[in-house]
């Protein structure tokens, strides 16, 4: 089943005066419920304004955004609760974080739902677990976090209001690489545990590829692909064209397998390449032992 579809979605900035610009045009699809799907596409692709339009930070200018089915602008005045239900985490969220400590940071979004101080508290504990955050850190001012705690909790805030669908936009950005690994380490365990729906924009083929089962292809404001992560990847010629680049173990899969080798195109991990390449060497090497004793 569906749990977000978009119907001819569109969105023009300035309408009407010289400046006017579509961001996104004409942009149909639908993601079941459960999915883990990476959202690429080159700077000013359209691909943030999109997924802003997701949970009603934007309204679109022509279509319908359905969440279970239904219009989320059918009654404007609810759209607040459109957005714990579809919960978004900007680039650099850490930005936004401004209690008194941790804990009341990540409470935030729960109060607004209007939830007793018993479930604010489960919600808090819960959502600083998932992220990482022990019981100390939650005591301490957001302010006095290391970089890569404070994006952390700032996560741990969306994800405290347990919504169905989880929006992450450039979620490793700025962060150094055992950071970068951590956090998309935590946000793959918590859909595998939560078992709900994650959208990720990321400009890291990488990151798209270790995380998503299905990858959104944004281009010149319009939606040129959805499909699983390895057909997307295995289509590396067009991406390129594109100005997008595949991870780096796919591309050197697609060359060994230009050269001759039997080995697949849309390898994504060097684990998975690993698996094709030593039959391939322990063959080769048992050929050149046969010919050595001749």
């Amino acid at each position: 089943m569906s749990i977000i579809e978009t119907q001819n979605l569109k969105l023009v900035y300035g309408a009407d005066t010289p400046f006017e610009k579509t961001a996104v045009d004409d942009v149909s699809f639908k993601i079941e419920e459960g999915d883990f799907v990476g959202v690429i596409g080159h700077t000013g692709s359209g691909k943030s304004t999109l997924v802003q339009m997701l949970n009603g930070l934007i309204k679109p200018t022509q279509g319908k955004v359905l969440l279970n089915g239904i219009d989320i602008w059918k009654e404007p005045k609810k759209i607040r609760k459109i957005r714990f239900k579809v919960g978004m985490v900007f680039q650099y969220p850490e930005y936004q974080l401004f209690e008194e400590t941790v804990a009341k940071d990540i409470a935030f979004g729960p109060k607004n739902m209007g939830l007793n101080d018993e479930e604010i508290k489960q919600r808090v504990t819960g959502a600083a677990r998932f992220v990482g955050l022990n019981n100390e850190l939650l005591l301490k001012s957001p302010f006095d976090l290391s970089g890569g705690e404070k994006r952390r909790a700032a996560i741990a805030g969306v994800i405290a209001m347990d919504p169905d669908v989880l929006i992450l936009d450039e979620p490793t950005a700025g962060l150094d690489p055992n950071g970068r690994d951590v956090l998309l380490a935590e946000i793959a365990q918590y859909h595998k545990t939560r078992k709900n729906t994650v959208l990720l924009v990321s400009h890291s083929m990488e990151d798209i590829a270790k995380t998503a089962d299905k990858i959104l292809v944004m281009n010149k404001s319009h939606m040129v692909m959805l499909d699983t992560t390895q057909n997307v990847f295995s289509k590396g010629e067009q991406l390129t064209k594109m100005g997008l680049k595949i991870p780096q173990i796919t591309q050197i899969m697609m060359n060994i397998k230009n050269t001759g080798y039997p080995v697949s195109s849309g390898v994504l991990t060097v684990e998975q390449a690993l698996k094709q390449l030593l039959p391939l060497l322990t063959n080769e090497k048992n050929i050149k032992q046969k010919r050595g004793s001749k």
